[in-house]
Protein backbone atom coordinates (compact mmCIF):
# COMPACT_ATOMS: atom_id res chain seq x y z
CA UNK A 1 0.00 0.00 0.00
CA UNK A 2 1.61 3.14 -0.70
CA UNK A 3 1.15 7.01 0.88
CA UNK A 4 -1.58 8.10 -0.93
CA UNK A 5 -3.96 4.52 -0.40
CA UNK A 6 -2.91 4.62 3.50
CA UNK A 7 -4.02 8.44 3.71
CA UNK A 8 -7.39 7.73 2.02
CA UNK A 9 -7.75 4.63 4.05
CA UNK A 10 -7.30 7.05 7.53
CA UNK A 11 -9.27 9.48 5.97
CA UNK A 12 -12.28 7.60 5.37
CA UNK A 13 -12.04 6.04 9.63
CA UNK A 14 -12.20 9.96 10.12
CA UNK A 15 -14.76 10.25 7.99
CA UNK A 16 -16.74 7.10 9.70
CA UNK A 17 -15.91 8.31 13.11
CA UNK A 18 -19.02 10.58 15.19
CA UNK A 19 -16.50 13.57 16.78
CA UNK A 20 -16.94 13.82 20.11
CA UNK A 21 -15.01 13.98 23.58
CA UNK A 22 -14.67 10.14 23.52
CA UNK A 23 -13.50 9.69 20.37
CA UNK A 24 -11.13 13.12 20.49
CA UNK A 25 -8.28 10.97 21.26
CA UNK A 26 -8.59 8.21 18.68
CA UNK A 27 -9.45 11.01 15.82
CA UNK A 28 -6.12 12.99 17.14
CA UNK A 29 -3.87 10.06 16.88
CA UNK A 30 -5.63 9.35 13.35
CA UNK A 31 -4.85 12.68 12.29
CA UNK A 32 -1.34 12.87 13.52
CA UNK A 33 -0.59 9.67 11.40
CA UNK A 34 -1.90 11.31 8.12
CA UNK A 35 0.32 14.41 8.59
CA UNK A 36 3.44 11.94 9.16
CA UNK A 37 2.35 9.87 6.00
CA UNK A 38 2.06 13.05 4.25
CA UNK A 39 5.45 14.42 5.20
CA UNK A 40 7.24 11.07 5.01
CA UNK A 41 5.50 11.34 1.10
CA UNK A 42 7.08 14.98 0.39
CA UNK A 43 10.49 13.75 1.22
CA UNK A 44 10.14 10.26 -0.73
CA UNK A 45 9.00 12.49 -3.86
CA UNK A 46 12.28 13.94 -5.62
CA UNK A 47 12.20 17.27 -6.67
CA UNK A 48 11.05 18.65 -10.10
CA UNK A 49 13.32 20.16 -12.82
CA UNK A 50 10.86 22.65 -13.91
CA UNK A 51 10.34 26.18 -13.64
CA UNK A 52 9.35 27.52 -10.80
CA UNK A 53 8.07 30.75 -9.74
CA UNK A 54 11.76 32.45 -8.50
CA UNK A 55 10.31 36.09 -6.70
CA UNK A 56 12.62 37.95 -5.32
CA UNK A 57 11.08 39.88 -2.17
CA UNK A 58 10.83 43.73 -2.70
CA UNK A 59 10.21 46.50 -0.96
CA UNK A 60 8.33 46.77 3.18
CA UNK A 61 5.79 43.47 2.74
CA UNK A 62 4.76 41.29 0.20
CA UNK A 63 0.73 40.39 -0.79
CA UNK A 64 -0.17 37.66 -2.87
CA UNK A 65 -3.07 37.55 -4.66
CA UNK A 66 -5.28 34.28 -4.48
CA UNK A 67 -7.97 33.07 -6.65
CA UNK A 68 -9.67 31.12 -9.36
CA UNK A 69 -9.30 32.19 -12.90
CA UNK A 70 -11.04 35.13 -14.13
CA UNK A 71 -12.11 36.46 -10.94
CA UNK A 72 -10.40 40.19 -12.04
CA UNK A 73 -7.00 39.56 -10.11
CA UNK A 74 -4.93 41.45 -13.18
CA UNK A 75 -6.87 44.12 -13.39
CA UNK A 76 -6.86 44.75 -9.78
CA UNK A 77 -2.99 44.37 -9.85
CA UNK A 78 -3.15 46.93 -12.25
CA UNK A 79 -5.07 49.58 -10.39
CA UNK A 80 -3.09 48.84 -6.96
CA UNK A 81 0.32 49.37 -8.71
CA UNK A 82 1.71 50.13 -12.15
CA UNK A 83 2.45 46.65 -12.94
CA UNK A 84 1.28 45.64 -16.54
CA UNK A 85 -0.57 42.43 -16.14
CA UNK A 86 -2.55 40.96 -19.31
CA UNK A 87 -6.28 41.02 -18.56
CA UNK A 88 -8.82 39.65 -21.14
CA UNK A 89 -12.29 37.63 -20.69
CA UNK A 90 -11.15 34.01 -20.75
CA UNK A 91 -9.71 31.96 -18.01
CA UNK A 92 -5.80 30.95 -17.58
CA UNK A 93 -4.70 34.24 -18.78
CA UNK A 94 -2.19 35.09 -16.35
CA UNK A 95 0.45 32.03 -16.62
CA UNK A 96 3.25 33.27 -14.64
CA UNK A 97 3.31 35.71 -11.05
CA UNK A 98 3.07 39.63 -12.05
CA UNK A 99 4.96 41.89 -9.84
CA UNK A 100 3.32 45.12 -8.98
CA UNK A 101 4.66 47.70 -6.53
CA UNK A 102 1.93 49.78 -4.15
CA UNK A 103 3.31 52.81 -2.46
CA UNK A 104 0.57 54.17 0.41
CA UNK A 105 1.14 55.81 3.72
CA UNK A 106 5.09 55.89 3.10
CA UNK A 107 4.78 51.72 2.59
CA UNK A 108 6.62 50.12 -0.48
CA UNK A 109 4.09 47.18 -0.67
CA UNK A 110 5.28 44.50 -3.39
CA UNK A 111 1.75 43.04 -4.99
CA UNK A 112 1.83 39.50 -6.92
CA UNK A 113 -0.31 38.55 -9.73
CA UNK A 114 0.02 34.68 -9.39
CA UNK A 115 -1.83 32.12 -11.66
CA UNK A 116 -5.66 30.93 -10.72
CA UNK A 117 -6.05 28.23 -8.08
CA UNK A 118 -8.16 25.43 -8.86
CA UNK A 119 -9.67 22.67 -6.83
CA UNK A 120 -6.80 19.76 -6.24
CA UNK A 121 -3.69 22.89 -6.37
CA UNK A 122 -2.02 21.40 -3.54
CA UNK A 123 -2.36 17.69 -4.67
CA UNK A 124 -0.51 19.48 -8.11
CA UNK A 125 -3.26 20.10 -10.47
CA UNK A 126 -2.66 23.19 -12.80
CA UNK A 127 0.91 24.08 -11.48
CA UNK A 128 -1.18 24.13 -8.41
CA UNK A 129 2.55 23.22 -5.96
CA UNK A 130 4.63 25.72 -7.82
CA UNK A 131 1.76 28.63 -7.41
CA UNK A 132 1.33 27.63 -3.53
CA UNK A 133 5.14 27.80 -2.86
CA UNK A 134 4.91 31.47 -3.82
CA UNK A 135 1.58 32.00 -2.01
CA UNK A 136 3.47 30.78 1.08
CA UNK A 137 6.03 33.22 0.67
CA UNK A 138 3.87 36.21 1.57
CA UNK A 139 2.93 38.46 4.29
CA UNK A 140 -0.51 38.80 3.15
CA UNK A 141 -2.71 36.93 1.38
CA UNK A 142 -5.83 38.66 -0.71
CA UNK A 143 -8.30 36.06 -1.33
CA UNK A 144 -10.21 37.17 -4.58
CA UNK A 145 -13.96 35.58 -5.70
CA UNK A 146 -16.38 37.57 -7.77
CA UNK A 147 -20.26 37.25 -7.80
CA UNK A 148 -19.78 33.63 -9.84
CA UNK A 149 -17.20 31.78 -7.51
CA UNK A 150 -18.42 33.46 -3.90
CA UNK A 151 -20.08 30.13 -3.66
CA UNK A 152 -16.72 28.62 -4.25
CA UNK A 153 -14.57 30.28 -1.76
CA UNK A 154 -14.78 27.20 0.58
CA UNK A 155 -12.47 25.37 -2.24
CA UNK A 156 -10.03 28.11 -1.90
CA UNK A 157 -9.36 28.01 1.62
CA UNK A 158 -9.02 24.15 1.71
CA UNK A 159 -6.39 24.35 -1.07
CA UNK A 160 -4.49 26.93 1.42
CA UNK A 161 -5.00 24.83 4.41
CA UNK A 162 -4.19 22.02 2.62
CA UNK A 163 -0.78 23.52 1.61
CA UNK A 164 -0.13 24.42 5.47
CA UNK A 165 -0.99 27.57 5.03
CA UNK A 166 -2.74 28.47 7.94
CA UNK A 167 -5.15 31.92 7.94
CA UNK A 168 -5.07 34.46 10.54
CA UNK A 169 -4.11 32.60 13.34
CA UNK A 170 -1.40 32.76 15.69
CA UNK A 171 0.99 29.93 15.96
CA UNK A 172 0.60 27.68 19.17
CA UNK A 173 2.71 28.92 21.98
CA UNK A 174 4.72 25.30 22.39
CA UNK A 175 8.41 24.93 23.39
CA UNK A 176 9.88 21.40 22.73
CA UNK A 177 12.77 20.30 24.28
CA UNK A 178 14.28 16.80 23.68
CA UNK A 179 16.21 15.02 26.07
CA UNK A 180 18.31 11.60 25.32
CA UNK A 181 15.58 9.87 28.27
CA UNK A 182 13.07 10.46 30.99
CA UNK A 183 9.83 9.72 28.74
CA UNK A 184 7.80 12.66 28.03
CA UNK A 185 6.79 15.43 30.60
CA UNK A 186 4.23 18.04 29.78
CA UNK A 187 3.42 21.35 31.61
CA UNK A 188 1.10 24.34 31.36
CA UNK A 189 -2.54 24.56 30.04
CA UNK A 190 -2.70 22.76 27.10
CA UNK A 191 -6.58 21.98 27.38
CA UNK A 192 -5.82 18.72 26.26
CA UNK A 193 -5.38 15.41 27.94
CA UNK A 194 -1.78 14.48 29.26
CA UNK A 195 -1.95 10.69 27.42
CA UNK A 196 -3.49 12.59 24.03
CA UNK A 197 -0.38 14.95 23.92
CA UNK A 198 2.20 12.03 24.43
CA UNK A 199 0.43 9.65 21.93
CA UNK A 200 0.49 12.02 18.92
CA UNK A 201 4.04 12.98 20.11
CA UNK A 202 4.71 9.53 19.97
CA UNK A 203 3.02 9.14 16.75
CA UNK A 204 5.98 11.64 15.08
CA UNK A 205 8.93 9.63 16.86
CA UNK A 206 9.30 11.79 19.95
CA UNK A 207 9.24 9.99 22.73
CA UNK A 208 11.56 12.29 25.23
CA UNK A 209 11.01 15.38 25.40
CA UNK A 210 10.10 18.27 28.00
CA UNK A 211 6.68 20.07 26.52
CA UNK A 212 5.46 23.64 27.20
CA UNK A 213 2.33 24.65 25.84
CA UNK A 214 1.77 28.32 27.72
CA UNK A 215 -1.73 28.53 26.21
CA UNK A 216 -4.51 26.38 25.37
CA UNK A 217 -4.48 24.18 22.21
CA UNK A 218 -5.99 22.04 19.82
CA UNK A 219 -4.93 18.42 18.50
CA UNK A 220 -4.86 20.17 15.10
CA UNK A 221 -2.26 23.04 16.60
CA UNK A 222 -0.03 20.43 18.29
CA UNK A 223 0.30 18.07 15.11
CA UNK A 224 0.71 21.26 13.22
CA UNK A 225 3.95 22.10 15.55
CA UNK A 226 5.05 18.59 14.99
CA UNK A 227 4.96 19.06 11.39
CA UNK A 228 6.91 21.82 11.29
CA UNK A 229 5.43 23.16 7.77
CA UNK A 230 3.12 25.53 8.88
CA UNK A 231 3.20 29.16 7.99
CA UNK A 232 0.62 31.96 9.53
CA UNK A 233 -0.61 34.64 7.21
CA UNK A 234 -2.92 37.34 7.60
CA UNK A 235 -5.45 37.68 4.57
CA UNK A 236 -8.50 39.64 3.75
CA UNK A 237 -11.57 38.27 1.59
CA UNK A 238 -11.91 40.64 -1.39
CA UNK A 239 -15.13 40.55 -3.62
CA UNK A 240 -14.89 41.65 -7.08
CA UNK A 241 -17.09 43.01 -9.40
CA UNK A 242 -19.80 44.41 -6.35
CA UNK A 243 -20.73 46.80 -9.05
CA UNK A 244 -22.73 44.15 -11.14
CA UNK A 245 -25.42 43.48 -8.33
CA UNK A 246 -27.32 45.44 -5.83
CA UNK A 247 -26.42 47.08 -2.50
CA UNK A 248 -28.50 44.65 -0.60
CA UNK A 249 -27.19 41.73 -2.40
CA UNK A 250 -23.58 42.26 -1.80
CA UNK A 251 -24.42 42.89 2.09
CA UNK A 252 -25.99 39.34 1.75
CA UNK A 253 -22.92 37.98 0.47
CA UNK A 254 -20.53 39.86 2.74
CA UNK A 255 -22.42 38.46 5.90
CA UNK A 256 -22.61 35.09 4.70
CA UNK A 257 -18.65 34.86 4.34
CA UNK A 258 -18.38 36.29 7.95
CA UNK A 259 -20.93 34.06 9.45
CA UNK A 260 -19.88 30.83 7.90
CA UNK A 261 -15.97 31.31 7.42
CA UNK A 262 -15.42 33.91 10.00
CA UNK A 263 -13.13 36.01 7.81
CA UNK A 264 -13.42 39.93 7.30
CA UNK A 265 -14.03 40.70 3.77
CA UNK A 266 -14.40 43.87 1.21
CA UNK A 267 -16.14 44.37 -1.73
CA UNK A 268 -14.88 46.15 -4.41
CA UNK A 269 -15.30 47.08 -8.05
CA UNK A 270 -11.55 47.09 -9.57
CA UNK A 271 -13.09 47.65 -13.25
CA UNK A 272 -14.89 50.89 -11.73
CA UNK A 273 -12.01 51.66 -9.36
CA UNK A 274 -14.87 51.21 -6.28
CA UNK A 275 -13.32 50.58 -2.77
CA UNK A 276 -9.97 50.45 -3.77
CA UNK A 277 -8.76 52.73 -1.64
CA UNK A 278 -10.45 51.08 1.11
CA UNK A 279 -8.88 48.12 -0.02
CA UNK A 280 -5.16 49.71 0.35
CA UNK A 281 -5.84 50.83 3.62
CA UNK A 282 -6.77 47.19 4.70
CA UNK A 283 -3.44 46.07 3.15
CA UNK A 284 -1.71 48.13 5.52
CA UNK A 285 -3.45 47.56 8.77
CA UNK A 286 -3.02 43.58 7.76
CA UNK A 287 0.41 43.76 7.49
CA UNK A 288 0.73 45.66 10.78
CA UNK A 289 3.28 48.14 9.83
CA UNK A 290 4.65 50.77 12.40
CA UNK A 291 6.85 53.80 11.20
CA UNK A 292 10.25 54.22 13.63
CA UNK A 293 12.95 57.11 13.21
CA UNK A 294 16.81 57.04 13.53
CA UNK A 295 18.75 59.86 14.67
CA UNK A 296 22.33 60.79 14.50
CA UNK A 297 23.60 61.03 18.62
CA UNK A 298 24.99 64.86 18.11
CA UNK A 299 22.12 65.86 15.70
CA UNK A 300 18.53 67.00 16.83
CA UNK A 301 16.83 66.31 13.25
CA UNK A 302 15.01 62.72 12.79
CA UNK A 303 15.42 61.45 9.61
CA UNK A 304 12.44 59.85 6.87
CA UNK A 305 10.40 57.02 9.01
CA UNK A 306 11.33 53.98 8.68
CA UNK A 307 8.64 51.60 7.87
CA UNK A 308 8.81 48.30 9.13
CA UNK A 309 6.95 45.47 11.10
CA UNK A 310 5.26 44.81 14.40
CA UNK A 311 7.80 42.61 16.46
CA UNK A 312 11.22 44.18 14.56
CA UNK A 313 14.06 43.96 16.89
CA UNK A 314 16.96 46.56 16.59
CA UNK A 315 19.19 44.02 15.14
CA UNK A 316 16.59 44.25 11.78
CA UNK A 317 17.03 47.91 11.99
CA UNK A 318 21.08 47.64 11.82
CA UNK A 319 20.15 45.15 8.87
CA UNK A 320 17.91 47.49 7.00
CA UNK A 321 20.12 50.59 7.22
CA UNK A 322 23.28 48.47 6.25
CA UNK A 323 24.94 44.65 7.09
CA UNK A 324 28.27 46.23 7.96
CA UNK A 325 26.55 48.32 11.10
CA UNK A 326 25.82 44.90 13.04
CA UNK A 327 28.91 44.13 12.52
CA UNK A 328 30.00 47.18 14.11
CA UNK A 329 27.11 47.98 16.73
CA UNK A 330 27.81 48.52 20.39
CA UNK A 331 24.26 49.42 22.10
CA UNK A 332 21.22 51.73 20.74
CA UNK A 333 19.65 54.61 22.06
CA UNK A 334 15.98 54.66 22.14
CA UNK A 335 13.27 57.25 23.34
CA UNK A 336 9.80 55.82 23.01
CA UNK A 337 6.95 53.93 23.84
CA UNK A 338 9.16 50.72 23.94
CA UNK A 339 11.20 52.28 26.70
CA UNK A 340 10.91 53.59 30.29
CA UNK A 341 12.92 56.62 29.56
CA UNK A 342 14.56 58.93 26.68
CA UNK A 343 17.56 57.60 25.22
CA UNK A 344 17.41 54.39 27.28
CA UNK A 345 20.25 52.19 26.35
CA UNK A 346 19.19 48.61 24.60
CA UNK A 347 20.67 45.70 23.16
CA UNK A 348 19.99 43.75 19.23
CA UNK A 349 17.06 42.30 20.78
CA UNK A 350 15.19 45.18 21.77
CA UNK A 351 11.52 44.99 19.99
CA UNK A 352 10.79 48.92 19.04
CA UNK A 353 7.40 50.47 19.07
CA UNK A 354 5.48 52.77 16.63
CA UNK A 355 7.05 56.12 17.02
CA UNK A 356 10.31 54.70 18.43
CA UNK A 357 12.94 57.36 17.23
CA UNK A 358 16.30 55.24 17.47
CA UNK A 359 20.00 55.96 17.17
CA UNK A 360 22.54 53.11 16.86
CA UNK A 361 26.09 53.26 18.16
CA UNK A 362 28.92 51.75 16.35
CA UNK A 363 32.32 51.70 16.61
CA UNK A 364 34.19 53.81 14.47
Amino acid sequence: MNYEEEIKKIEDEIARTQYNKATEHHIGLLKAKIARLKKAAASSKKKGSGKGFAIRKEGDGTVVMVGFPSVGKSTLINKLSAAKSETAAWEFTTKEVIPGMLEYRGAKIQILDIPGIIEGAAEGKGMGKVVLSTVRSADMILIIVDLQTVDRLGVLLDELRKADIRLDENPPDITIKKKLMGGISVMGKSGLSESTIKDVCKTFGLLNADIVIRRPITIDQLIDHLTGSCVYIPSLIVVNKGDLTDAKKLHEIENGIRTRYGKEVLSISAEQGIGIDALKNKIYEKLAFIQIYTKRREGKEVGEPLIVKEGTTIKDICLRIHKELLKKFKYALVTGKSVRYPNQRVGLDHKVMNQDIVTIIAEI
